[in-house]
């Protein structure tokens, strides 16, 4: 499933191709796709054609473009989950365009005042789209990289800052993961707590930070905690610098370029593979109907840990 950084690239890529473009009409090809959407597909087309896409804003791994009318302060936005294989994609050119309309698992497709095409294509159809209100966030800062409306959709109010938000405040995270009774991987996995960060992340972020993904976090030291979130944001950050984890077609950005951190992953997906930091072979677990992967020297697992 995309994650943080996965979603930023595809939020940076909105920003720099359609922006301030309005849509001039929608086609919902797959009505499961607009299923969050309470007045089903004519409501969902109703509420955007005419509607000027003014911001691309995402918060952890929820992705969503502020629609405008130009008149009052906007108040609500066009919101879309990507799920396991959603894409949006930016058709640029009319042959992209007339392309990208027989493409089999297009689901939505919204036509644009300059000629451009975005659609939301889906292989496995988890994700979705949906326009939803915006609410105000509690701490009246903005609702997410992208917009600095101090603001949200309703159905992403419940989701934690991410790692990369400057409003987020350490501090008190910090204090939130000591209360809870929990190992530190499905606290860095529970989008309530920190937004953001899945399998992947998790896992890389715990090998630089060499803590053991069962470690109880009501045990942990605040210091441990600061460090495995700092590195998780860090790989992160390095992740958005080649442009997230690819490890198929289905994890592109809007020109549908795949990122390459897949290439520098250090135990993600690497079985039995020498350790980059000792040499040691990495080790695989089950861990809630997935996987975990970590260095059994550099991580070593606790004498007292949840699962």
């Amino acid at each position: 499933m995309p994650e943080l950084p996965e979603v930023e690239t595809v939020r940076d890529g909105l920003a720099r191709h359609v922006l301030g473009r309005a849509v001039t009409a929608v086609e919902v090809r797959r009505d499961y796709s607009v299923r969050h959407h309470a007045g089903g597909p004519l409501d969902l087309t109703g509420r955007l054609v005419g509607r000027r896409l003014a911001a691309a804003a995402r918060r952890g791994k929820f992705l969503w473009v502020v629609l405008d009318d130009g008149g009052a302060a906007p108040d609500d936005a066009l919101v879309v989950h990507l799920g396991m294989s959603g894409q949006l994609l930016v058709r640029t050119s009319p042959a992209e365009v007339v392309a990208g309309a027989t493409h089999p698992h297009l689901r939505v497709r919204m036509l644009l005042d300059d000629g451009q095409a975005l659609d939301f294509v889906d292989q496995r159809t988890f994700g979705h789209v949906q326009v939803a209100d915006l609410v105000p966030t509690p701490d009246h800062a903005p609702g997410g990289r992208g917009s600095e409306l101090a603001a949200v959709p309703q159905p992403v109010a419940h989701i934690g800052r991410d790692l990369l938000d400057p409003a987020l405040d350490r501090a008190a995270l910090v204090d939130r993961v000591r209360a809870r009774r929990t190992g530190i991987k499905r606290a860095l996995l529970d989008q309530t707590l920190v937004s953001g960060v899945g399998n992947i992340y998790a896992d890389e972020g715990l090998w630089r930070a060499r803590l053991h993904y069962a470690r109880a976090t009501d045990l942990l030291r605040r210091a441990d905690v600061e460090r495995v979130l700092d590195a998780t944001a860090e790989v992160m950050r390095d992740a958005l610098a080649q442009g997230g984890t690819s490890f198929d077609a289905l994890y592109v950005n809007v020109n549908g370029q795949s990122g390459y951190f897949d290439r520098s992953l250090a135990v993600y997906g690497r079985e039995g593979q020498p350790c980059p930091r000792c040499g040691t072979p990495v080790r695989r677990d089950a861990f809630m109907n997935r996987s975990s992967y970590g260095c059994p020297r550099c991580q070593p697992r606790p004498r007292r840990g949840r699962w």
